[in-house]
């Protein structure tokens, strides 16, 4: 489904990423782990097509999407839950979702989505007509994660939704997530800090150090290796 080939980005004169691939097949949930500045970020942008590589080549089902600007990337279905939220603090949350759907023209479908999005996030529809600058952190993901929903993915990327937000609401929305890939059948990549959390849900995982790939292998794998163990795992 998606294949990244031989990826390196550069920002200025350091290098980003060197040399990466790594691939998700249809209906996978895939796990991106690695200390910060690792390039797992990077590496999502440059799928999203907000960065250029300088090298390599994205490729989704047969088609070469590396050079197409960001919202035809959208319109391909790859959807980007960046880290920090980066929702619109002025609108309120049913905007904010439906800023989500913009690409589309499908009206009915559309609702039919808005109303799984508030079916498992509840308290976005409690608070629908609040402005989501004055949600916490952990309503402000579930938005994130709903506007994504709203352009109808069919590769959702999440970029560390567990960050700053509280253990009893991080638990909500990772249980959230497992049930939208269950159901939806949507593809994920899941960049993530809380490395057994993300592997416990993921088919298979890759580990970023420095910009490449260091380790790949089933969840499992992952899980049962030493290295992984000591520098990931905390056992």
């Amino acid at each position: 489904m998606l294949s990244i080939e031989n990826i390196s980005v550069f920002y200025g004169k350091a290098i980003a990423l060197e040399n990466v691939s790594l691939t998700l097949d249809k209906g996978e949930f895939v796990t991106l782990l690695g200390s910060n500045g690792a390039g797992k970020s990077t590496l999502l942008k440059t799928i999203s097509g907000l960065i250029q590589p300088k090298e390599g080549r994205i490729v989704l089902d047969g088609e070469e999407i590396h050079t197409l600007p960001p919202h035809r990337i959208v319109e391909k279905g790859i959807i980007h839950v960046p880290e920090g939220r980066e929702v619109f603090p002025d609108l309120t949350v049913r905007e904010n979702l439906w800023m989500g759907s913009y690409i589309r023209k499908d009206l009915d479908i559309m609702k039919q989505d808005l109303e799984f999005v508030f079916d498992i996030f509840p308290r976005l529809k409690e608070r629908e007509t609040q402005a989501a600058g004055t949600l916490s952190g952990g309503e402000a993901q579930m938005l994130a994660i709903g506007r994504g929903l709203l352009s109808a993915p069919q590769i959702l990327m999440l970029d560390e939704p567990s960050l700053g937000i509280a253990p009893a609401l991080r638990d909500t929305i990772f249980d959230v997530i497992q049930k939208i890939y269950e159901e939806k059948g949507i593809s994920c990549f899941l960049v993530e800090q809380n490395a057994t959390l993300a592997l416990g849900m993921s088919s298979r995982g890759y580990i970023f150090e420095n910009g490449s790939v260091r380790y790949e292998g089933s969840a499992d794998d992952l899980m049962n290796n030493d290295d992984v163990k000591k520098a990931y795992l905390g056992y």
